[in-house]
């Protein structure tokens, strides 16, 4: 059983806790391909760039150990974080919005590529960590607060303002982040719809959750209001496989990466309004089994249901599993033209 030496200023001595079995380092599963190459330009901020000892040591330092009330699994390979920066493309100039940077290894790759980084974190010890970490580059904010209950497009504009080197910019960033898989869903929520502040959203999730929001299957459970939501909102794209090692505490299930090429509100499917658009979705879906004719009925009669589904060229007996987005646009727009 591997043990985890941690300091801890309220006990009068070093104690030793039990720790989840770690992978040995060089076992350490990758996700294949060559790491990202970095110019000299930059100075690195972390002085290692080994993630497995770097982090032990980190969590060490502050007397941690991973919080899973926090969904805390932090990554112990580079070349993950590495290839989360590449898949957002970040390169010298980039605003990048970090969501948990927790010891601050992705954090690190994202600076060493010239980012200027905002972080966001919940956890105060680890405020603490990366703050002292990164004191000495002034590419680097964090501030200590729940996320999903932020405002995140206040901290952004507050940053693009201050920022010099954005006043003649487009105004746009980028979010990378490995987030803690149980507030996933929420944390998908608020950003898809941000079009006008990031160009790209790159997250580490539960793989599960990844190909669900992904490669939904029509006709199928797993079909829900989020896949309509996803792609009302943004281009999603499925990119690797990342396996349960590469993490500690290593979770039960693998994760994988995935980027959110968000759209402009131009582009965004036309409806009269999105809060109307998504309230008849979620009604439709609120009781699957039944047919959308049923479900619907507080908007509108049966028949004038019928008469729309069979308009947009689906069946009367169509149940919400068996729309696709466009159909729910266009069938959306008929009922709110009775």
């Amino acid at each position: 059983m591997t043990t985890l030496l941690l300091q801890n200023p309220l006990l009068t001595g070093t104690q030793t806790r039990p720790k989840t079995k770690l992978p040995p380092h060089n076992n350490i599963t990758t996700a294949g391909g060559s790491a990202r190459k970095r110019g000299t330009y930059y100075i690195s901020c972390a002085g290692k760039q080994d993630d497995y000892h770097a982090t032990l040591k980190a969590l060490n330092s502050k007397g941690r150990f991973p919080r899973k009330s926090l969904g805390q699994h932090y990554m112990l390979n580079s070349e993950i974080n590495d290839q989360l920066a590449d898949a957002a493309d970040v390169k010298e100039g980039d605003v990048v919005l970090e969501i948990g940077p927790g010891t601050g290894s992705l954090t690190n790759v994202l600076l060493d590529a010239g980012a200027i980084v905002l972080a966001i974190e919940k956890d105060p010890h680890m405020v603490a960590l990366v703050r002292e970490r990164f004191s000495s580059t002034d590419r680097f904010k964090v501030l200590q607060e729940d996320f999903v209950k932020c405002h995140v497009r206040s901290h952004m504009l507050s940053l693009f303002q201050s920022t010099e080197s954005l006043k003649s910019s487009a105004g746009y960033a980028k979010v990378v982040a490995n987030i803690p898989f149980n507030i996933s869903t929420d944390i998908v929520k608020q950003l898809l719809p941000m079009g006008d502040i990031f160009t790209e959203v790159v997250l580490l999730l539960q793989e599960e959750t990844a190909v669900r929001l992904v490669e939904p299957v029509l006709r199928t459970s797993e079909y829900r209001p989020i896949n309509i939501f996803v792609n009302f909102y943004s281009e999603p794209e499925y990119k690797i496989k990342v396996p349960r090692t590469n993490f500690f505490p290593q979770p039960k299930v693998d994760a994988a990466i995935v980027t959110f090429k968000l759209k402009q509100a131009a582009d965004y499917p036309s409806v009269g309004s999105t809060k109307s658009f998504f309230s008849m979705v979620n009604s439709a879906f609120n009781e699957k089994r039944k047919m959308v004719r049923k479900s619907l009925q507080h908007l509108c009669t049966s028949l004038e249901i019928e008469k729309a589904l069979g308009d947009v060229g689906l069946p009367a007996t169509s149940r919400p599993e068996e729309l696709t987005l466009d159909d729910f646009v266009k069938l959306h727009n008929l009922i709110t033209e009775l």
